[in-house]
Order: C-alpha cells, then structure tokens, then sequence
C-alpha cells in the first residue's frame, strides 16, 4: 500500500497498480482481494491504492507508473448504490470505508478514477473490473440521472473491462502484457470489452441497435437489452457490437468460462488476511468485514432468475461450487481466529441452496437462453436435490470449536418445494436458524410476481405450511419471515393494497420495506426505464412518481402513524375506502387526532366520547409487535431488511 511496503519487499516497480474505491480488506469476500491474491500466486506484484483523493493527480502516483497496468474498480458496490438511497438522498455512512465514515470516494468511481490515471499516465493501460463496471460495460439506463449512459469504457478513457468473475480474464491479460502484446490487440479474451474502430473485422457478432436508436427510441432499448440478457452464457453467447457516432464500436466478447471446483478451490485458499488492513485500526477498522468474516462462500452464480437481480449479467446463472474439502480448511482456519466465539454466520452465496448446476446438461452445453430454471414453473430437468448441501452442513457442525453453522444468505423456497425430501429442510430448522428464517417472497400478487420472475403467491403460501409442519416436530419457535418489495414494475395501487392486506392478515408490520431500486443490467431495471417488459415487448405499468411510491411504502407499514394520510390517500385513489374504518378488516380509522396519533381502536377515536391517554403511544395502545400464528399455524417474526444483501443483490 506504500513505498515502504514495497521497498520491504524488495521491489522497484510493480507490475499492477490496483485502485480500488473501498478500503482494503484482504479477505475472499472483496474483490479486490481476489483478483490480487489470484496474481500474486502466478508471480504479479500487486500494489493497493485504496480511496484516492480524486482531486489530487499526486494520489495516483504515490506508488509510481506500473510495468504492465493500472486495475481499477469502484469497490464491491456500484458507487451510486453505495452513496445514495432509492429516494436519491446521500447516505450517512459507509460500509466499506474505514469508520463507517461517508464521502471517501466519488460518484461514478471508476470513471473519476480513470480520468485521474489518464491525466497523469498517458499511455499506461487501464483495465476496469468490479461490479459497477461489468453492469455499465455497454449503454445503460443511469436512474441517478435519468438517462441512458454510454459505454462506461467511453467516459473512463480506460482500455478495458473485465467484466464478470474476472479471474479467468485478468490472468489472459496479464501474461499477454507481459508478453510484450499491445493492450490494442487484446481483443480476443473471452469476459472482456474493448473500444474499435469501424472497419475492423469483428468475426460471428451480433450488432445491437446503436446508442442514438435507443436514446431517442425506448422500445429499442428493451430489445438491445433482451439480446444482452440472453448472450449472458459463456456457452451460446456471441460476440456483441454496440455502434457509437463517430464510428466508435464498443465490441464485448462472449463471458469467461465458470470455475471448476479446483479452480474454485484454489481461488479461496490464498493466503488472506482475513481482516482489514491493521491501518484502518485507527478509524474502527472497516464495518463490512464483520458480516462476512465468519462466513464461508460454498458457491457462485444463481439459476434463481428474480428480474431484479444483476447476477445473471455477473456471475451467470451456472452455478459454480468449492469442494467439501476446501470449505472444511478455511472453516478449521478460522475457528483458530483469536475473534472467534464458536459461530459460523453462513455457508452459502448468492442462494445458499444451489450447490451444483441446475441440470446436467449446463456443464457441457450451458443454460438456456430463453428458458428459465424456475420461472414460471420448475423446469422438468431441474435437479432439485438438496443431498451435497447437507452433507456439508453436517460436516461443518461437527468440527471442534463450532457451536452453531448458521445459513443467512437466504434460500429459494420454491426450489425447496421441488425437493420432495424433507431432510433439509428439517436440518434448517434444527441447527441452521435461529428463532426467525428469512425468505423472500417479494409480493403476494400474481401479476407483480410475473414481473418480478418470481413463483405465484401459492406456490410460497404451500412452503409456509411444510415449514410449519417441518418446524413443528422440532418442538421450537421459530418463524419464516417474508422480504417483501414496494413500488416494482407492475405494481399499481390495486396490487400495493392487496401487500397491505395480506400483511394486516400476518399479525405484524414489517420494521422495514424494499423498495425497488433501478440499478443497472436488470430485467426490472429495463422495465422501469421503457415501461416495456423485454421478454414480451409488451406494456408494463412502472410507478414512478415519488408520491405514488411513498404511498405503496406505507400501505405496507399502514401502522405508522406518520404514514397516516399517505395510506389515506392511497385508499381513495385505489377506490379502497371499505379498508378506511373500524372493522377487523380495516388498515385505518376514518379520522386521527392529535399531533401524530393514527391506529387504535374506535372508542379512542375523535366523537366517541374518550381520548387517547397522553402517554400512551399508538404501538402500546394496539399492543407489542411480536410474531403470532396465523390460521395455519405457521408464525411469523419481524424482518429486517439488509441494505445489499449478501449476492449483489442491490
């Protein structure tokens, strides 16, 4: 991280220079880290600039020119994400900052970081890598600033993009620099995007309307995106070319090939750190590393499919998977961390229960370009066992000094119901959970959940009643607690209603909601911007307006007092009145007193004849939020939401 470090180590010159916009943390959760250690064990010597000051040309310099590149990416998060809400109001504090502390990196990181090398380093190449850059790799709809963006190699001036699970592609580029190859050339590596000229021959591509089509025309937006999302498979992908003025071509190649176990394997057995660098101790060290520290990453990719999720665009849909073997030693070496209390947070990844590809067929021929796995109903070749997980589970929870194997990274239910085997399932709610198991159902109606790419409300509510059977022989209180999602494309007033009932129905109300947040390379994302579904073409409702999504919101929180009139108005405009009263059935009174006051039952209300007691508030007056059982028997407890939850999911 500095000259001394490197004058320590003996060298005059490393070969990569690698900015990143997080603090640095050496530990296989960050990318960062990773695509470091992956250089380090083929005999790169790789330098961390971490959150330079992008107003100071000095802070890019200060370990000098690098032999073969600059690496640059924004962090783990999208920058945008990172900083602003759904509501686009700055975040106070920072996860991936030493302290917590805000503002230590800048909008659009890796662009303003690459101008900064550009400026200083005229000739050196640039290759961008991470999430913000694989999403942005060609034109995409920005919702901070509601337009549709170029090419984010355009606007960083850098050479190119590594986009995807970058360890493939990284080391292609680093033996061919270190050939002596100009980065000019390298237009060949598979998982990667680099800037030509027209007139250059591009072999078996698939031009995409031009940026200036889908500008001005939304339609074709939705199919330019369609053609991305289904050349997502390193397998059937082709090449795609996306036109620019000035006879720009932005040209991506198809992604790189998934890990096999051992190579998989080998990735999480560098020797990291696992922890923060120690001068970050100073400042508190760094808060994302204590979600992750204790966990254990057992596999990539998701065949899950949900349209809100960029994971296709990412990691792919092929899952990838470490050994049993592989998890066990990094399990062992981390009950020897002095900071270790005898708990595992996680086993799992972007869906902790996909361990092996979908089918049989995906390891030699890829998945389907336009077939889902799960969506709208299992696929009849989909391998829904749970057997190699298990087995894995029980492994973990015998090793010496493990007191419990937590699974957090939250699991498909309607996979789970392909499974007619109960073993995992009772194994969950054994040893793996804790008073509350997280799902995510996302919404209860069928039209919302279509464009979500989620299963029908049934198939959840079928879930809800194994688990309460399952859960119930264990003799233990424990819950299944629902994610839920306001505001998605396809969500009028009408379906934003039918959530609130059916949570008025639960017992409780959710302590927090997700509201749909555009970021770039999602099916959802393409349907907010077009108000197009791009599997269709056909019209799909998007609200928009921040009145309209504040009030989907609070019909799901409709017990806060201070959503009060924004739950009022969304009665009256749904034509929902009969829910405004003092019947069981009702989310709200007809009238509030008092400053703040809303909820309770009708004697305390204005003109019968009784006030509401000064120092009782509205919660202690309708009783304490707890979990309770519904009809079937199955209870529920209280949620909350994770901000970016484990699996990019943001």
């Amino acid at each position: 991280m500095s000259r001394a470090d490197m004058e320590k180590r003996g060298w005059d010159q490393c070969d990569f220079v690698y900015v990143i916009g997080d603090a640095y943390v050496d530990h296989s959760s960050f990318g960062h880290a990773i695509i470091s250690r992956h250089l380090e064990a083929h005999g790169y010597k790789v330098g961390i600039i971490s959150q330079p000051d992008w107003k100071s040309d000095e802070s890019i310099a200060v370990l000098g020119e690098p032999r073969l590149a600059f690496l640059v990416s924004s962090g783990n998060m999208d920058s945008m994400v990172n900083h602003y809400t759904v509501n686009k109001k700055r975040r106070a504090s920072d996860s991936y900052s030493p302290g917590g502390a805000a503002g230590k990196r800048p909008d659009h990181a890796a662009v303003v970081y690459s101008n900064l090398i550009r400026r200083t380093f005229k000739e050196t190449p640039i290759i961008l890598g991470g999430i913000e850059a694989s999403l942005r790799r060609l034109a995409h709809y920005d919702y901070w600033s509601d337009q549709v963006k170029r090419s984010i190699l355009l606007d960083s001036g850098a050479d190119l993009i590594s986009y995807g699970m970058g360890e493939h592609s990284i080391l292609e580029i680093a033996e061919a620099l270190d050939s002596g190859m100009d980065v000019r050339d390298l237009t060949y590596v598979p998982g990667t995007v680099y800037r030509t000229k027209e007139g250059t021959d591009v072999y078996n591509a698939r031009v995409l309307p031009s940026y200036e089509e889908i500008m001005r025309d939304k339609r074709k937006y939705a199919e330019s995106f369609m053609i991305q999302y289904e050349n997502t498979d390193p397998y059937t992908a082709q090449v795609l070319v996306e036109r620019y003025p000035g006879k720009v071509l932005i040209v991506q190649n198809p992604p790189s090939m998934p890990l096999r176990a051992q190579e998989m394997d080998d990735v999480y057995s560098y020797p990291y750190a696992g922890c923060a660098h120690p001068s970050y101790a100073a400042a508190g060290g760094v808060p994302a590393i204590r979600e992750v520290k204790f966990s254990l990453t057992s596999c990539r990719g998701c065949f899950g499919g949900c349209h809100f999720c960029a994971l296709t665009f990412h990691q792919g849909r092929i899952v990838q998977v470490r050994s049993h073997e592989s998890i066990l030693a990094e399990a062992e070496r981390m009950t020897r961390d002095r900071d270790f209390k005898g708990y595992i947070h996680d086993v799992g990844g972007p869906t902790a229960n996909f361990r092996h590809p979908s089918c049989a067929k995906q390891e030699a021929h890829g998945v389907c370009a336009k077939k889902q796995c799960l969506f709208p109903k299992p696929c009849e070749n989909l391998n829904a066992s749970h057997k190699d997980y298990v087995n894995l589970l029980r492994k973990l929870r015998k090793l010496p000094n493990v007191k419990k194997v937590f699974v957090r990274s939250g699991i498909r239910f309607d996979y789970v119901m392909t499974d007619s085997d109960d073993t995992f399932l009772r194994e969950l709610c054994e040893h793996h959970i804790s008073g509350q198991l997280r799902v995510a159902p996302e919404h209860v109606s069928n039209a919302v959940l279509r464009a979500m790419g989620k299963p029908e409300h049934g198939v959840y509510q079928s879930f809800l009643r194994r688990y309460g059977r399952v859960n119930g022989k264990t003799g233990k209180a424990q819950y299944a607690v629902p994610y839920l999602m306001s505001s998605h494309p396809g969500s009028t007033l009408k379906e934003a209603v039918e959530l609130a009932e059916y949570v008025r129905d639960l017992g409780y109300m959710p302590e927090q909601v997700q509201d749909f947040y555009p970021t770039p390379g999602t099916i959802s994302t393409c349907m907010y911007h077009t108000g197009f579904d791009p599997r269709t073409m056909k019209p799909v409702y998007v609200p928009k307006s921040p009145r309209e999504k504040a009030m989907q919101r609070a019909l799901i929180q409709y017990r806060k007092p201070e959503n009060y009139e924004l739950v009022k108005e969304a009665l009256h405009r749904a034509g929902r009145t009969d829910l405004i009263g003092f019947g069981e059935k009702c989310l709200i009174p007809p009238r509030k007193i008092g400053k703040g006051r809303s909820g309770g039952s009708a004697k305390d209300w204005e003109g019968n004849g009784r006030r509401v007691p000064k120092r009782v508030s509205v919660e202690q007056d309708r009783g304490p939020e707890r979990p309770v059982k519904n009809r079937s028997g199955n209870g529920r407890g209280k949620s909350v939401r994770k901000q970016g939850r484990k699996g990019n999911r943001k």
